[in-house]
């Protein structure tokens, strides 16, 4: 075979990194693209589990779903999650991180001991809080009661105004190791002859912190808050395992009224309006994550 020949068969850069791509974009395409786009047309049809037919309605969905009682307490209930159930663990996880980037002898039996819940399914964490926060023989009443601090069982999942703190509660103890683990990568980068300097100049650990060691991690900061919003916003299992969304809705968000209209009423158009919104507001986070990705690129 001659030289020109060869030349000839040889594939393009562009057509080699057309050929890489293309089997994870036909994932994308098969698992991601195509259901979202098929959720975003079936928002505008009667679609439900009971009949093979549908058709378009419009924005009739949508009218619907804001004309319902409940819809402003699930955006409620899905706005105090998402920032309390972010917000909670990532400083919990912020301080934990600056207590093992002490360097003790401690520190990586500590790290691992706290990534450990990390690895434990959203489900079984789930069950592991409901039987803690049981109202009849839970470990929380047992020990409150042990202490002195109440005289009778508290039904935690049971009334909506502890229902919502118990499925934070859960959620933190979930997250908390994550948000531990990146932002203590990011504080292993920190510039130590800094930190040294700062403290020689007579600068405190909070003016030290705030002054030198947040300017450094700032970057990571804003990544993993918009990851564990678009985590928490997206957050079904946990709170499903829990609460199922009760008592009276007081913990029915997005995710879970979603399913509810979807498979306990069987009206897969108002399930997919849901979605919709669900997914626009997911977007807004997912835009200031590709920017923020970008700033960092620049």
């Amino acid at each position: 075979m001659d030289l020109p020949t060869a030349n000839k068969r040889a594939l393009s850069d562009k057509q080699v990194g057309v050929l890489l791509v293309a089997p994870a974009l036909i994932i994308f395409c098969v698992i991601t693209l195509y259901p979202l786009v098929n959720t975003v047309l079936m928002s505008f049809t009667n679609a439900n589990l009971l009949s093979k037919y549908r058709a378009f309605v419009g924005l009739a969905n949508f009218k619907s779903i804001l004309s319902d009682p409940t819809a402003l307490q699930v955006l409620v209930n899905t706005l105090i999650f998402v920032i309390v159930a972010t917000l909670v663990p990532f400083t919990l996880g912020l301080i934990w991180a600056i207590v093992l980037n002490e360097g003790r002898k401690t520190s990586e039996f500590l790290r691992g001991l706290t990534l450990v819940d990390w690895i434990i399914p959203s489900t079984a964490i789930g069950f592991l809080w409901s039987w803690i926060f049981q109202g009849n023989y839970g470990l929380l009443n047992a020990v409150l009661t042990k202490l002195g601090m109440i005289h009778s069982n508290i039904d935690w999942l049971g009334r909506p105004g502890t229902a919502m703190i118990a499925v934070i509660v859960a959620k933190t103890w979930q997250t908390l190791p994550w948000f531990m683990a990146f932002l203590l990568g990011g504080l292993k980068a920190v510039s130590h002859e800094q930190i040294e300097a700062a403290h020689l100049d007579g600068a405190g650990n909070i003016r030290t912190f705030l002054s030198v060691i947040m300017p450094q991690i700032k970057s990571i900061v804003s990544v993993v808050l918009i990851l564990g919003f678009m985590g928490s916003l997206q957050q079904f299992d946990l709170i499903w395992v829990m609460t199922q969304g009760g008592p009276a809705s007081a913990t029915t968000t997005f995710s879970i009224d979603v399913y509810t209209a979807a498979f306990n009423n069987y009206d897969l158009g108002t399930a997919s309006a849901i979605a919709t919104v669900w997914v626009i507001i997911d977007l807004l986070f997912v835009f200031l994550y590709v920017r923020r990705l970008k700033d960092d690129f620049q």
